[in-house]
């Protein structure tokens, strides 16, 4: 029988945060696929566990090159559990291509839930949290932030992603001149550490708080969604007319097309009105 692929969530800055079962699989797992050897080492002196198997090093930059032999461990039976800095493994972390190799080979995958930086930032920015995205890390390059911000313009949904502290105060910059001043916005840094902040304005705001200080930890951003314009009676008016060029009388025209859009009939009948003579 094959073995079993842990994804372990590990505290965001505060080990309090640990669950149970994080402990418990530290201590009795056969290999500990680990991002940074030496940050599993304190956290495992804060918990006071002892990691009891193989640790592999379990990085960006060789999380390829580990899956073959991590494979061969688990179709030997091995309980292999991923940990990563902080949150959870495979988002914005190494882990997805392990997963991906699991689910093709037939190895049980199953998760240990806990911290998310993605989630406590969405809980606390006071955004709508019915409908949300996580686009992981912003872009770096000038060009390609302005067209990512772009694409966010009209996004309904609240958006939450990741950005380096020496970056933050050009990309707000940069959002508020794709997005303008109104958009809002919450910067959430150090979130559970001693240091833990959350700034929460729109775009100009956030940009002046920015450019009085050095912002430094971990930073987790939170845009709010586009708020939908209604449009102006004016520039619904051609729409009125065709259809009363269809057969329907004006005013009828006008009700249902201000329906559809949410705006007043009577503005509409007149603009419609205007725009016919």
């Amino acid at each position: 029988m094959p073995g079993v692929l842990l994804l372990a969530a590990t505290p965001l800055g505060n080990p309090d945060d640990a669950s149970v079962r994080l402990r418990d699989a530290l201590a009795t797992a056969d290999v500990v696929a680990v991002e940074d050897t030496r940050r599993l080492g304190r956290l495992a002196a804060a918990l006071g566990v002892t990691v009891g198997g193989r640790r592999v090093s379990f990085y960006e930059d060789v999380e390829r090159s580990r899956i073959p032999g991590l494979m061969e461990d688990l179709a030997g039976g091995a309980t292999v559990l991923v940990v990563t800095d902080a949150g959870m493994p495979s988002v914005s972390d190494p882990g997805y291509r392990l997963v991906a190799a699991c689910v093709e080979a037939g190895v049980p995958v199953r998760c240990l839930p806990g911290p998310s930086a993605v989630l406590a930032a969405l809980a606390v920015s006071g955004m709508p949290t019915d409908r949300f995205c996580f686009e992981g890390f912003a872009p770096r390059k000038d060009g390609e932030r302005r067209s990512w911000f772009a694409e966010l313009a009209d996004e309904k949904r609240t958006v939450v992603f990741f950005e380096s502290p020496r970056r933050l105060a050009s990309l707000l910059a940069t959002a508020r001149e794709v997005l303008g001043d109104g958009r809002r916005a919450a910067v959430c840094r150090e979130l559970t550490k001693t240091y833990e902040e959350v700034v929460r304005g729109t775009l100009a705001e956030l940009v002046a708080w920015a450019g009085e200080r050095d912002v430094l930890g971990e930073i987790t951003v939170v845009l709010a969604p586009a708020v939908r314009r209604a449009p102006e009676p004016g520039e619904l008016a051609d729409e009125v007319l065709r259809l009363a060029e269809g057969g329907l009388k004006l005013k009828h025209a006008a009700r249902e097309v201000a329906t559809a859009h949410g705006v007043s009939t009577n503005d509409l009948y007149a603009a419609a009105l205007a725009a016919r003579e």
